[in-house]
């Protein structure tokens, strides 16, 4: 019978914070110890970080991965030990596995098939390994082979998928790990968080322990590492189709230790059930990602112009959910000490006291906000102990209007100047926000979401400001339901008034009415919309064809919606070049920088839509 303790470790890292993801190692592995583990495995890239970009095609940034990579060595007597590393071979950087026994590196498991989906861009750093091959490796005047590699221990042999590797279908090398007989397989993964991802990561694993017949282990990064992509640190185990191991997903610790006891007898095995929300996802994602935002950014909190809608409200909660979490789940003195700032609480409610040291909201009314949009603002904001400030730009806008007007000789009019009379008053509140957000040292949180960043419904240089953009990956619908739900589920009883509204600029005058929708089209459309046109790209005569059959819209009216979704998508992707980084959220998003790519110029599907308009 052969049996072997093993433990999973999801560690926090960054970037170029050698010592800091050193740390988070070794700790990690001292628990493993405690806790009697024979054998620990970590994510892929775990030493350096997934998010390194471009560091990776350095010469001198694997070399450095090597050095600690050598330190990590004296911290593991008497246990083995798997890490992601980038390893350099003359010009070519290979994503590897480093195993080390007992203080002794034994080998290198190199990763065959590289993700270049979405927010992936492995192949501009990482060449894929040619599965049966293995070569000898100087490790600092020690040869180690480095390859397509399996190990044993205690009589169980192990093997790897690393991430990509085990999406491959056929190709997968988990089917040549099922040919040699292992027992156990590792997926180390940098797999970014994505709303409803999890439920297909069990759905591999569990499918994976079948077919390659094996106990199969998934052990992902955890964090928001470098700006835009946020890992959930999933640790999952299953064997016959069952899941039998997970974790909480989006933890606040700098790493999270699971052990799993194999026995190759497997019948003592008791499977898992899981559960998933949406919503829970979202704000759990957010609120971490915001935190890691903040501490490795080294600010001192954040500034928020909320407006009393959907969008700035939606923030101002994931922040105060920031809090609410990260003290519940670290204790005050740890949350306190791993944010970096300075913090006494002022009463027995030490979680509103630090939202009311971290964030501070500005309610900035021009002549056409509603006294309804100030007491939405200034409820939700109190109700979570944010610092609430307001004033009006009323003389900033008129003072942009006359010189403007006295340039141009003429009078500004709504019927004229529609646009540019909206912009300004945008585009007004952006040089006082930033100035608090500067005297503050703090984050400023850009309110776009991606509903308007498909159609260009924002002004640039003025809503669009700021440091981050938190749900600019989020669809409006999507945003509007969970409000709600924050308010019922979170019992956010501040966020009565914006659930009562409905969504507004608030640029046109009041007699006007202006609202999104009137503005645009149904949000719930421009979802189903861009599912098609972006995700999957289809062309517009496409979309129109397939939603004609899936929403009851009349179809003359779909059809103009989809030309004006098609026409505005093409005309602003100078907009989407231009936003704040956003945290990649959804199953996909629209900035370019992470997931989906557009001409600036282009002919803007003049052709295509003559097509439609002929159908």
């Amino acid at each position: 019978m052969s049996k072997l303790n093993i433990a999973f470790a999801t560690v926090n890292q960054t970037p170029l914070d050698w010592p800091g993801n050193l740390q988070h190692i070794t700790e990690a592995i001292n628990e493993a110890k405690d806790l009697g583990t024979e054998l620990i495995c970590f994510p892929e890239l775990a030493i350096t970080g997934y998010g390194s970009e471009d560091l990776f095609l350095s010469y001198w940034y694997p070399q450095k991965a090597l050095k600690y990579l050598n330190q990590l060595l004296a911290f593991t007597e008497n246990i083995t030990v798997a890490i992601g590393i980038p390893v350099r071979i003359a010009d070519k950087v290979y994503n590897c596995i480093a195993i080390i026994e007992n203080k002794e590196l034994i080998g290198f498991v190199a990763k065959q098939f590289m993700a270049i989906d979405g927010v992936h861009y492995e192949f501009r750093w990482f060449t894929p390994w040619q599965y049966g091959e293995v070569i000898q490796f100087d490790f600092f005047g020690k040869h180690v082979p480095l390859g397509d590699l399996i190990f044993e221990k205690n009589g169980v042999k192990y093997g790897f998928e690393i991430c990509e590797d085990a999406w491959r279908g056929d190709l997968r090398p988990g089917y040549r790990l099922k040919d040699r007989k292992v027992d156990v397989i590792f997926n180390p993964s940098a797999s970014h968080f994505a709303m409803g991802k999890s439920i297909q990561r069990e759905t591999l694993v569990k499918d994976s322990s079948l077919l390659l017949n094996a106990t199969y282990c998934y052990i992902n990064l955890l964090g928001n590492e470098s700006g835009r992509m946020i890992f959930d640190g999933e640790i999952m185990v299953a064997d016959k189709g069952e899941l039998l191991l997970k974790n909480e997903l989006l933890s606040f610790k700098d790493f999270q230790v699971r052990t799993f006891h194999f026995d190759n007898s497997r019948n003592a095995y008791v499977a898992l059930e899981s559960r998933h929300d949406k919503n829970e996802e979202f704000v759990k994602a957010s609120s971490l990602g915001l935190f890691d935002y903040m501490r490795k950014s080294k600010s001192k909190g954040f500034v928020l112009s909320l407006s009393g809608g959907a969008d700035s409200s939606t923030i101002a909660v994931l922040v105060a959910e920031m809090v609410r979490r990260g003290i519940e789940e670290l204790g005050l003195v740890k949350f306190v000490e791993k944010s970096g700032i300075p913090f006494i609480p002022q009463t027995d409610n030490p979680v509103k006291d630090f939202i009311g040291q971290i964030l501070t909201t500005a309610y900035q009314a021009s002549e056409n906000s509603s006294f309804a949009t100030f007491q939405s603002a200034k409820l939700l904001s109190e109700s979570i102990g944010a610092e609430f400030l307001h004033w009006e730009i009323s003389e900033e806008v008129k003072s942009y209007t006359e010189k403007i007007e006295k340039a141009l000789g003429r009078k500004l009019s709504w019927k004229e100047d529609d646009l540019a009379l909206q912009n300004i008053q945008a585009r007004a509140r952006s040089p006082i926000i930033w100035m608090l957000a500067n005297i503050k040292n703090a984050l400023l949180l850009s309110t776009s979401n991606r509903s308007e960043g498909d159609v260009g419904y924002t002004t640039m240089d003025g809503d669009t400001s700021g440091s981050i953009s938190p749900i600019a990956a989020v669809d409006k619908y999507f945003i509007i339901q969970w409000l709600k739900w924050a308010e019922n589920e979170l019992h956010y009883n501040g966020l009565q008034k914006v659930n009562s509204l409905q969504p507004t600029a608030e640029l046109r005058p009041s007699e006007k009415q202006q609202t999104d929708e009137a503005d645009l089209m149904p949000y719930s459309l421009i979802v189903e919309i861009e599912k098609l046109a972006i995700r999957d790209k289809r062309s517009p005569l496409d979309v129109f064809l397939i939603l004609k059959e899936e929403v009851e819209v009349e179809e003359k009216t779909l059809k103009h919606y989809i030309k004006k979704f098609f026409s505005l998508w093409s005309r602003n992707q100078w907009k989407r070049e231009r936003l704040a980084p956003s945290f990649h959220l959804d199953e996909f998003n629209v900035d370019p920088k992470t997931w989906y790519r557009f001409p600036i110029l282009s002919g803007a599907y003049e052709d295509e839509l003559k097509e439609l308009d002929s159908y």
